[in-house]
């Protein structure tokens, strides 16, 4: 039996669809009258950091090679017949797919032919087709992207943040994983992955634009091989509250110093981290955006140039935040922002703009469920925290000064930080 759910929001006038399919798939669906396009995501929970899982069929856990989660997505478009985007040429739709730390995403745009691009995203992601002979020709073609990042410098001084950041978190480890890790990968290897992750209770399929919920559902039902839940389970290494180290220096050829400088802080799920990514980038903004006095200061002083941003990046099991760009003094700019961290902890932050801010922000939102992608990527991301788009707006809306007081001091220790440089070939030895 299906359990078809409507999800809707006072606040906006919108609503969605939720499905709990028998096969043990989470559908959404948001129906956007008289827009030409359509945007679809079939999503599983599997990413760069789950290398170490198990399921009620496994006695301990499991540890697979690093990069194995990326290594199945590149292998799934290609089937025993033909090459998926040959079949999508057919139907007229723009597709592609990404491997994120914690996810997965196979995903096509189209104007036209919408349930038969379905299909074939239905059809492919559950068609896995692995040989030795296959999975050797990959491993050439994935070191070769893996060496060609390690020459690219914003790649490098993130994870080299990370690695700055992270005692023992996967996250501090390329997607990709490395030569030597995706060496060890076979078939063997990638079908009990896929079995592992693929099942349909770990999976999310998202489909925003002008579309029918019935006709999508008679597609699920044709194509959905029901999956019995196995129980997954993944695990990480225990991960001490302070950084690894607090700085890091490579050299790449590049005419300007780059840089990253992190703020570690603790970890959190579902609505609490929402909420604490929410009030992290209203600090972010607060602290450092382009209308701030700090952010002036620091560029009438030659220290930043427009380059210059900061953002949250979490997941399961990590949470920092990230202030980047080029400057020829990295480190004379990690010792503002910290003072300016200290001296709004003590003067306090700038309630006036909060407000500005809040209202931009929650504009933001609103306009961007005018758009079909960002919609169907904003039910996927949801969905797969047990969260519904919706919890973003009321989050935003219920969001005060106090709050983001509160979350300036909790989020941002000024002992746990870490600087990544990456500097020209040719600078001078300090």
């Amino acid at each position: 039996m299906i359990n078809k759910e409507m999800i809707s929001n006072d606040r906006t006038g919108e609503k969605y669809v939720r499905i709990k399919h028998p096969s043990g798939l989470d559908i959404y669906v948001w129906k956007m009258d008289n827009y030409n396009t359509t945007h679809a995501l079939f999503g599983t929970k599997y990413g760069s950091i789950n290398a170490k899982f198990k399921t009620k069929n496994d006695t301990n856990f499991v540890t697979v090679p690093n990069g194995i989660a990326h290594f199945l997505e590149h292998k799934l478009f290609e089937n025993e017949d033909c090459d998926v985007f040959s079949l999508y040429a057919k139907t007229g739709a723009s597709a592609n797919a990404y491997t994120s730390f914690d996810r997965t995403c196979y995903l096509f745009t189209c104007t036209m032919n919408v349930y038969e691009s379905l299909e074939i995203l239905l059809k492919f992601v559950q068609e896995p087709y692995f040989t030795e002979a296959t999975v050797q020709k990959e491993q050439g073609i994935i070191g070769q992207e893996i060496r060609m990042y390690d020459d690219d410098a914003n790649w490098r001084v993130f994870f080299n943040m990370l690695q700055a950041l992270y005692h023992n978190h996967p996250v501090k480890i390329d997607i990709a994983g490395t030569t030597e890790s995706i060496a060890q990968i076979n078939a063997d290897l990638l079908y009990k992955c896929y079995y592992t992750f693929y099942n349909l209770h770990n999976m999310v399929l998202s489909i925003a634009g002008n579309v029918d919920v019935d006709k999508v559902l008679e597609v699920c039902d044709k194509h959905l091989k029901p999956n019995e839940n196995i129980e997954l389970e993944t695990a990480f290494e225990y991960e001490p509250d302070t950084v690894c180290k607090h700085e890091i220096t490579q050299k790449l050829e590049i005419a300007t110093p780059i840089f990253n400088i992190g703020f570690k802080a603790k970890p959190e799920d579902g609505m609490e981290r929402l909420k604490a990514e929410i009030e992290t980038n209203f600090v972010l903004s607060l602290l450092a955006d382009e209308s701030s006095d700090f952010y002036k200061k620091l560029y009438d002083d030659g220290l930043i140039n427009s380059t210059f941003s900061s953002e949250v990046f979490s997941g399961d099991g990590y949470f920092c935040s990230i202030f980047g760009g080029e400057s020829r003094n990295p480190i004379v700019v990690r010792d503002r922002i910290i003072a300016e961290i200290e001296r709004c902890k003590k003067d306090g932050l700038d309630e006036e703009r909060f407000n500005i801010i809040k209202k931009a922000y929650y504009g933001d939102l609103i306009r961007s469920l005018n758009n079909a992608e960002a919609v169907a990527t904003a039910m996927l991301n949801n969905g797969m925290e047990k969260l519904t788009v919706f919890d973003n707006i009321e989050a935003v809306a219920a969001c005060t000064f106090e709050d983001v007081t509160v979350r300036l001091e909790k989020q941002f220790n000024t002992e746990n930080v870490a600087i990544s440089i990456v500097e020209p070939i040719n600078s001078k030895e300090d």
